[in-house]
């Protein structure tokens, strides 16, 4: 089996959805994700056989986000801040250690 082009695949969930409705951008994920972005730019891990950092649609997990997934584990977190994506980052992209307290089932 041939690796993967990315060792981590982290998809943000940036939809957005109607004035009232539950989404995901309402609760700061495109901000999140440019944040993320940038931050595995700066660490030098941004790339082939690394890690890219992208956007996705609605991944139907609404109630629960914001949400993120990490592939090719399949790790699903939600965040509040810039301090749990840097958690994110450097305990599962970096030290490949899930980040339990976030983690969703």
């Amino acid at each position: 089996m041939s690796q993967p082009y990315f060792k981590h695949h982290v998809f943000f969930c940036t939809n957005q959805r109607g004035e009232g409705e539950t989404c995901c951008n309402n609760r700061g994920a495109t901000e999140m994700q440019t944040y993320a972005k940038d931050r595995i730019g700066q660490l030098g891990l941004k790339g082939k056989g690394l890690c890219r950092i992208n956007k996705a649609g609605c991944l139907d997990r609404c109630d629960d986000g914001p949400v993120l997934v990490v592939y090719p584990e399949g790790v699903w977190y939600t965040f509040i801040d810039k301090a749990d994506i840097d958690e994110i980052i450097d305990e599962h992209i970096v030290n490949g250690r899930i980040v339990e307290r976030l983690k969703l089932d």
